[in-house]
């Protein structure tokens, strides 16, 4: 019951603070027990699957399954995590705590901005320990509710439009993966994530097989976002609360990885193969394209909304390597994918963090317009550089062990496209050490000498997402060899596949 527990716990929250809470003190320790002991499960499902013994056929641990939910259709409650689940799992209870702990000071409509963002967390952690195709559905849409309102809300400039836009593109991509789901239901009468991959190989499709691979990465290239269906993010991240685009940057985006690696890939291993290069081209495109763009960026948040495309991908150039070089496939690539999706969920998050805490004291994310803020808010300064030198790939940070796994697994199947696509590092210390220096080191602005740092609540959530940075980056084998043990399954499929 585990896995239900972590699913339904933050939702059950939610109930309680619509129906039972009104004193906002009140509805904000509650948001905070709740966002702790989803974190401590988080912890649990982690250790308990490091710890198990794995069934290498099909690798899936803690597993719940009502195959009666609605029989007439085959339509089961199945739940899962593997090694490229779990530490997603992991990842969303962290950055969901976090955000939490960082909305502490929000005073507009209290009780129901705790409330969606505690149903955001369920539905984030259903689609990652899902193990049917509609349950999977059904947690992917419930996702969009929370976050229309929460930009639309509590968002700031256009936030109605960014609001709708993310919804549109969401919806768009979702009619896509809502065919290929009838596609495989009506090919192989199974909505199992788990046994489509054996039932495709041997059913008479309904469809092209080729059909639905592109109709699935279409879905989730838009969640990712891979460029050119990446325009909505800039203006969601820009627009959003701070603790709702730590969310978007650290967890949703991950949606879209996740679901390309275990649907996409994981049941059109052929087909997969056969769109590499389309896969690759794009991905160093959106690496490259995302990268010019963040360093023409001026204010804080749109620059790391932009090099959040650059760094996705780096997910996308990964998952390229499934076509492998002589007929052998090497899980280096995938698993770098799946590094960089943990990596770039903490460290994205603390940066967003950072310049929530700046805009809350300076009231401004225009980079001009700041400068010496590192008297003022050392403790700031030091979280925002240990952000920063790993998302440029610094040795010794989380950032610098997943680009290293994506290279070293693509360049041999694509060397020009690497080449290209390690260019860009050069691209983000750029604008990373140029919106440090000139935010933290550059000339005392008199008008900011009255900032000060942060309290000892809001350094707790600066401090976590520090710390698992640093330990990823030291002990990387902590996160990588579940991923690798994971990714198993699907490395065996695209071994065949290759070979035939």
């Amino acid at each position: 019951m585990l896995l239900s527990a972590i699913i339904f716990l933050p939702l059950a929250g939610a109930v309680v603070i619509l129906l039972g809470l009104n004193d906002p003190k009140k509805v904000r320790l509650w948001a905070v027990f709740i966002g702790f002991v989803e974190l401590v499960l988080g912890f649990l499902c982690f250790y308990l699957f490091q710890t198990a013994d794995i069934d290498l056929k099909d690798g899936m641990e803690l597993v719940e399954k009502y195959e009666k939910w609605i029989p007439v259709l085959n339509i089961q409650y199945h739940l899962g995590v593997d090694g490229l689940s779990a530490p997603l799992v992991l990842l969303t209870s962290l950055l969901g705590f976090c955000s939490i702990v960082a909305s502490l000071n929000i005073q507009l409509r209290i009780k129901e901005y705790f409330m969606w963002l505690l149903i955001l967390q369920s539905a984030v952690m259903g689609v990652f320990i899902s193990l049917d195709f509609v349950l999977f559905f059904i947690f992917w849409e419930l996702e969009l509710l929370p976050m229309y309102f929460l930009i639309s809300i509590w968002g700031s400039g256009r936030k109605e439009y960014s609001a709708m836009k993310f919804v549109i593109f969401t919806l768009l991509g979702s009619a896509f993966m809502l065919v290929s789901i009838l596609g495989l239901y009506f090919s192989t009468g199974s909505f199992s994530i788990i046994a489509l991959p054996a039932l495709v190989s041997e059913a008479k499709l309904f469809m092209p097989a080729g059909t639905m691979f592109a109709f699935l990465f279409l879905a989730f290239a838009v969640k990712l976002p891979v460029w050119p269906v990446h325009t909505w993010l800039p203006d969601a991240h820009t627009d959003a609360p701070t603790a709702v685009s730590v969310m978007l940057a650290g967890v949703l985006l991950k949606m879209g990885g996740y679901g390309m690696i275990r649907l996409a890939i994981g049941i059109f291993p052929g087909e997969a193969q056969d769109w590499a290069w389309v896969i690759a081209t794009l991905a160093v495109i959106s690496v490259l394209y995302g990268a010019v763009c963040t360093v023409r960026q001026t204010d804080l948040k749109k620059l790391v909304a932009f090099s959040s495309v650059s760094h996705m991908g780096y997910v996308l150039l990964g998952i390229s390597s499934v076509v492998g070089v002589g007929g052998s496939v090497s899980s280096v690539g995938l698993t770098g994918a799946a590094m960089q999706m943990f990596t770039h969920g903490t460290i994205t998050g603390l940066l967003f963090l950072v310049v929530g805490l700046i805009y809350d004291r300076a009231h401004t994310r225009h980079i001009p317009d700041l400068g010496g803020l590192a008297s003022n808010m050392p403790f700031v300064g030091v979280a925002f550089l240990v952000a920063g030198l790993a998302s440029l790939g610094l040795p010794g940070t989380s950032g610098f062990i997943a680009e290293l796994l994506v290279f070293l697994g693509t360049f041999e199947v694509w060397p020009i496209i690497t080449t290209l696509s390690v260019f860009a590092i050069v691209l983000t210390a750029g604008y990373i050490l140029w919106m440090i220096q000139r935010t933290f080191f550059g000339p005392a602005i008199s008008r900011l000498d009255e900032v000060g740092d942060v309290s000892l609540v809001q350094a707790v959530p600066l401090v976590i997402l520090m710390v698992s940075i640093m330990v990823v980056g030291l002990y990387p084998s902590i996160i990588s060899d579940a991923f690798a043990l994971g990714l198993e399954p699907i490395m065996e499929s695209l071994q065949t596949g290759a070979r035939s």
